[in-house]
């Protein structure tokens, strides 16, 4: 967004906190404001078939649009939205992004392109799922989500876990089974992956953490290179 359409959007809702493991939005919920991350990051989730289960379909951070599609056809909330720590955001009501995008095309056009982005990586995880072993998958979220394009939800190297340990690489901070949901894997098959990644010293695990020590070695892995 331009300077002036940034400040417009901000402009149409109010600021709001949310803590850790809050739903900013549910599945099948019938609201329709977006809300827009200010700082913090989530997840977006949907229910499976087998029950307590979630399968997440993506991190979203600073910057990101989210609920977008219910403010635009005004059906029930296609997914969950839940917070990894705590929250910033702006909210806006439906009616009011419906009337800013009607006034502004180019915004307009900006939030179907993100739509279609969405949609075609979704695409890339149902292909994934098909195609790839856990450890692959595995491979691939965690260079992802590591920071290796500096834009993770990840711990940089002068910072360290909660549980004190020093680290000298960046960290996902996330719980085995939150990694599992991510790639589509049980947390036994996640925990037998990073055993593999541990004994190779590829990885170092710890309390809701994974320190990346080889990122290079692990990217072959996520591109099908054996060991």
């Amino acid at each position: 967004l331009t300077p002036q359409e940034h400040e417009g959007v901000m402009a149409l809702g109010h600021h709001k906190r949310y803590p850790a493991d809050a739903h900013l939005l549910t599945e099948g919920d019938r609201s329709s404001h977006v809300v827009i991350i200010i700082r913090g990051w989530v997840t977006v989730s949907v229910a499976t078939d087998r029950g307590a289960t979630r399968l997440i379909l993506g991190l979203r951070g600073p910057g990101e649009l989210l609920g977008e599609m219910a403010a635009l056809d005004q059906h029930p909330r296609s997914a969950t939205v839940r917070a990894l720590g705590p929250i910033e955001a702006q909210v806006i009501s439906g009616d009011a992004f419906r009337r800013f995008l009607a006034l502004h095309p180019r915004v307009s056009g900006l939030v179907i392109r993100q739509l279609t982005f969405r949609l075609r990586s979704a695409d890339q995880e149902r292909s994934a799922l098909a195609s790839l072993t856990v450890l692959q998958r595995l491979a691939g979220r965690l260079i992802e989500l590591s920071g290796a394009d500096t834009s993770g939800p990840y711990a940089p190297s002068a910072a360290a876990p909660s549980s004190g340990t020093a680290v000298s690489g960046p960290v996902v901070q996330l719980a085995q089974d939150e990694l599992a949901a991510t790639i589509g894997a049980t947390r036994e098959a996640v925990a037998k992956a990073l055993r593999l990644l541990r004994t190779q010293n590829i990885v170092r695990t710890g309390n809701r953490m994974v320190e990346i020590l080889d990122p290079a070695l692990l990217a072959l892995l996520a591109d099908g290179h054996q060991e």
